[in-house]
C-alpha cells in the first residue's frame, strides 16, 4: 500500500496519512471504513472545488490548497480529501505538504500527540485546516515581494524592460490563488453546522478563527490584485511614454537628413551645376549643409521640440 499505513494513535483517536494513494490505498479504506464508493472514487480524482459530503458515521471533506512551486515559479493547487469519524481521520493528498509534515513529525512525540490528538477529531481538523491555511501566508508574502521587486524595475529611469512577462505572471498567481480561495470560504464556515457527534459546538470559535485566515488572506488578495492592475498600467504608460521618446529623436534624425539628401542629390547630378568647376565646390556644399544641420537644430530647439 502507498503511504503510511500505521496510524498515529493517542487514546482513541487514529490518523492515517496517505500521501499519493493508488489503488491499493482505496482498497484498503473500502475495507476497513467501508466508506461511500463515491467518496472512494474522488479520492483518485482530481475535484474542481472543494465540499463537504455529510454521513451518519462521518465526514468526507475535499479542500484546496495553493502551492508554491519553485521548479515553475507559479501557483499550483493541492487537494487534500479528509475523512473524519468520532474517533479517527483519514487524510489524503497527491504531494507531500509541509503542513502536514509538521503536524506528523510532531506526533512523534507525546507532547505533540496531546497537542494535536488530545482533544478528539473535530479538534485536529481545526489543527489540520489551521496549519494548512497558515501555509498560505508565506505564499502571499513571497507575492508582495515580487511585486515590490517589479514596482521598483518599473520606476527604474534607466532601464528599458518591458515588465508586462513579470507583471502577467503575478496577476496569473493572484488569479489561481483567489479561485482556489474563494469556494473555501462557505465550506470552512459549513463545518460549524454539521454533525456535532465529530465537530462539537466548542470548536465554533476555533472554526471561525480559521474563516478569519481566509478573510484576510482574500483581503490581502484583493490588494494585491489593485496593485498587480496599477502596476501594469504605470508600465504601458512609461513604455509607451519610452517609444514616444525614441520615436521624435529617430523623426529629428530624419527630417535634418531630408534637406541634406536633397543636396547632395542635386549636386550629383550628370548635369552642369553652378560650382561644378571650382575648386572649393566641395568645401562650400559642406558649408551650407552644416548651416542647415545647425539651423534647423537650432529651431527645433527653439520649438522645445527636443
Amino acid at each position: 500500500m502507498n503511504g503510511i499505513s500505521k496510524p498515529i494513535t493517542h487514546k482513541d483517536l487514529k490518523w492515517y496519512d496517505f500521501p499519493k494513494p493508488d489503488q491499493s490505498t482505496i482498497d484498503f479504506l473500502a475495507k476497513k471504513f467501508k466508506f461511500h464508493p463515491l467518496d472512494l472514487e474522488d479520492c483518485l480524482t482530481e475535484i474542481q472545488r472543494p465540499k463537504i459530503d455529510e454521513y451518519p458515521n462521518y465526514l468526507f471533506i475535499v479542500l484546496h490548497f495553493p502551492i508554491w512551486n519553485q521548479r515553475i515559479g507559479r501557483i499550483t493547487t493541492e487537494e487534500v480529501d479528509i475523512f473524519i469519524s468520532q474517533n479517527f481521520v483519514v487524510t489524503l493528498h497527491n504531494d507531500a505538504l509541509a503542513p502536514i509534515e509538521k503536524i506528523r513529525t510532531a506526533c512523534q512525540k507525546k507532547y505533540g500527540r496531546e497537542k494535536y490528538c488530545g482533544r478528539g477529531s473535530g479538534y485536529f481538523l481545526y489543527e489540520l485546516t489551521s496549519e494548512l491555511f497558515d501555509y498560505c501566508f508565506p505564499i502571499i508574502d513571497k507575492m508582495w515581494q515580487q511585486a515590490g521587486s517589479i514596482e521598483r524595475d518599473v520606476f527604474d529611469q534607466e532601464g528599458m524592460r518591458d515588465l508586462l512577462k513579470d507583471i502577467m505572471l503575478l496577476k496569473k498567481n493572484i488569479i489561481t490563488f483567489r479561485r482556489i480561495l474563494q469556494p473555501e470560504r462557505p465550506v470552512i464556515s459549513s463545518l460549524e453546522h454539521k454533525n456535532k457527534k465529530f465537530l462539537p459546538e466548542k470548536l465554533e470559535a476555533y472554526f471561525d478563527d480559521v474563516v478569519d485566515k481566509i478573510e484576510k488572506q482574500w483581503n490581502s488578495l484583493d490588494s494585491l490584485k489593485e496593485v498587480a492592475e496599477t502596476l501594469q498600467d504605470a508600465n504601458e504608460s512609461l513604455i509607451s511614454h519610452r517609444s514616444g521618446e525614441t520615436i521624435k529623436i529617430l523623426t529629428i534624425f530624419s527630417v535634418i537628413m531630408l534637406p541634406l539628401t536633397l543636396i547632395s542629390g542635386i549636386f550629383g547630378m550628370n548635369v552642369s551645376l553652378p560650382l561644378q568647376e571650382s575648386p572649393t565646390a566641395f568645401l562650400t556644399v559642406s558649408g551650407v549643409m552644416l548651416v542647415t544641420v545647425i539651423t534647423m537644430l537650432a529651431y527645433f530647439r527653439w520649438k522645445k521640440w527636443w
